[in-house]
């Protein structure tokens, strides 16, 4: 059985170590939701999500060691190309900044074959070879597979992201390597256009 899941991957890190990956998905099998993952400097990966049905589905393709249910909200203005992020313990400010040379490179790939399963497995060694740390295929837990196609990316020039209403520094220009599954973002903070395409094994 195959999910889709269309939307955003912003990730980002902060001068505290904290690492910071929210996904907005427009369309997927629930209706339009947010989630975050991080991990603070600690190595410590908790996942916060808007209920439960999403939270299991969501722990049980990548690695937690916290769960929490929370309200998710993502607010997006066009106009200050801002994100504003309310979720639980974690408030974040972002300002996204201009296409990257990657996002030039994806715009030009038609975009339902950038979507699709075949283009992710071939560009997976690619990737690979060019973002270190990123893998645009792999086995996910409980014995799914996982493929990501992207279609376009922007930087993110600016954040102001706190943790239990304690200021977690500056955005950092390079983000550390998450773990949540068996790829990370990219190195630079970016917001990413992608299909994510879960493969469930048939019950």
């Amino acid at each position: 059985m195959l999910d889709r899941y269309d939307g955003h991957i912003l990730g980002l890190a902060t001068a505290d170590g904290r690492r910071v990956v929210i996904g907005r998905w427009l369309r997927s099998p629930w209706p339009p939701f947010a989630d975050v993952m991080t991990q603070d400097v600690g190595g410590r990966r908790t996942l916060l999500a808007p209920h439960r049905d999403v939270a299991d589905e969501i722990a049980a393709t990548y690695v937690f060691d916290d769960v929490v249910l929370t309200p998710v909200r993502v607010t997006c203005d066009g106009t200050a190309r801002r994100w504003f992020v309310d979720a639980g313990p974690l408030t974040a400010d972002v300002t996204i900044g201009d296409r990257t040379p990657l996002g030039r490179l994806l715009r030009a790939v038609p975009r339902p074959l950038a979507r699709s399963r075949t283009f992710a497995t071939l560009a997976d060694p690619v990737a690979r070879a060019l973002l270190p740390g990123v893998r645009t295929r792999g086995s996910a837990g409980a014995g799914r597979r996982e493929w990501y196609g992207a279609t376009d990316q922007h930087a993110v020039v600016d954040a102001r992201v706190a943790w239990d209403g304690r200021p977690c520094g500056d955005l950092l220009p390079a983000v550390p390597p998450v773990a949540f599954g068996f790829s990370s973002v990219p190195r630079r903070p970016t917001v990413t256009t992608v299909r994510t395409t879960i493969e469930r094994p048939e019950r």
